[in-house]
């Protein structure tokens, strides 16, 4: 069993998103390990890329200043290399298809493995082209994790039956970014996922507080919050580890104590 199957096997998962290297990447690690002790069942860690289509104001800030400070997808690697000697939860990469291309698609992929990456999500490839990076990420053992959104409607069979460590579910259409509610389509399309796969379906883009977890974990199987998070880090810096551990033990409980059907 995979570490991402495992994370799902206790319950309702909680996904934590980080942008590497804001404000630099010491405090990347420490974050990583303070989420974990916190309840963090997974992390995704964002590499930084110039034109983040699929992010709001808030992790577009923090893609701005890592890539100032002068982070790569090398210096990234050996963060990691590093924070997988420190932490046992699954590591996801989370980028953009032009950062694979440009490293090298296999190359990419063998390094994210032997540094011990779990999974790979990149927000801007459609389904129909997921053969320019799912073959490589197959044969070095990395989970190419799909998303769906409420458009997807005609496509979720063909996106779920090829899921593989969980399905990421978007919950509204529209960039990331915290929210004051969230959409109704929600539970239909978890469901919709369900019916084709076995695969854990997450629900991200927009939860940012202990209800909407808890309305969230109540339909599908993790929860997944980046902008509360990199929120934190831009107000709190290198002091960031105490306010994300906080946030993440509330976001956790709200999961862990939400009624289900």
């Amino acid at each position: 069993m995979s570490r991402i199957e495992k994370a799902f096997q206790n319950g309702k998962a909680f996904i934590a998103f980080l942008t590497c290297g804001d404000p630099d990447l010491q405090t990347t690690l420490e974050l990583v390990k303070a989420m974990e002790q916190a309840g963090a069942d997974l992390v995704e860690l964002g590499i930084p890329f110039s034109d983040p289509v699929a992010e709001g104001p808030v992790i577009q800030g923090a893609n701005v200043r890592a890539l100032a400070g002068g982070v790569t997808t090398d210096k990234i690697l050996k963060m990691v290399r590093r924070l997988r000697g420190e932490v046992s939860i699954p590591l996801l990469f989370m980028t953009y298809a032009n950062v694979v291309f440009s490293y090298g698609t296999e190359r990419f992929l063998k390094a994210a493995a032997d540094a011990g990456i779990d999974g790979l999500i990149l927000p801007d490839v459609p389904y129909e082209e997921r053969e320019d990076f799912a073959p490589a990420c197959q044969k070095y053992g990395v989970d190419y994790i799909p998303l769906v959104a409420p458009t997807s409607r005609g496509r979720v069979r063909r996106i779920a039956e090829s899921a593989q460590g969980f399905v990421y579910c978007v919950s509204s259409m529209g960039v990331t970014g915290e929210r004051s509610s969230l959409s109704g389509q929600v539970s239909g399309l978890v469901e919709e996922v369900r019916k084709f796969t076995p695969v854990p379906a997450a629900v991200g883009f927009g939860v940012s507080t202990p209800r909407q977890a808890a309305q969230v974990a109540a339909a599908a199987d993790g929860v997944i919050v980046g902008s509360a998070i990199v929120r934190l880090v831009e107000w709190y810096g290198r002091d960031a580890a105490g306010p994300v551990s906080e946030f993440v033990k509330a976001m956790k409980t709200a999961i862990r104590d939400a009624k289900y059907e």
